[in-house]
C-alpha cells in the first residue's frame, strides 16, 4: 500500500467512526548518499518518483534547487 492509499485510508476510518484522525506519522529521515537524487530518493522510499516534490518542498530551507542535493545532507521524509 502506497503512501497515498494509507492516507486516504486514514481519512476515510477516521470519517467512518466519528473519531478524530490520528496524528500524522513523525518524520523520517534520510542520508543522502553519493549518486543520490531527489527522483531516486522518492522511488526508493514511496515506490514512486513521482514523489520526489514532496520531499522537495519538505526540505526547502535545505535544498535551494532540486537538483542539488550532496552526500551528506540530511533530508526530512514526509
Amino acid at each position: 500500500m502506497g503512501i497515498l492509499e494509507r492516507i486516504l485510508a486514514r481519512k476515510k476510518d477516521s470519517a467512518s467512526n466519528g473519531s478524530p484522525a490520528t496524528p500524522p506519522a513523525p518524520w523520517r529521515t534520510y542520508l543522502v548518499a553519493r549518486g543520490d537524487n531527489l527522483w531516486k530518493i522518492a522511488k526508493r522510499e514511496y515506490g514512486d518518483a513521482n514523489w520526489w516534490y514532496e520531499i522537495f518542498n519538505a526540505n526547502r530551507r535545505l535544498i535551494k534547487s532540486p537538483d542539488l542535493v550532496h552526500p551528506g545532507m540530511t533530508l526530512r521524509l514526509p
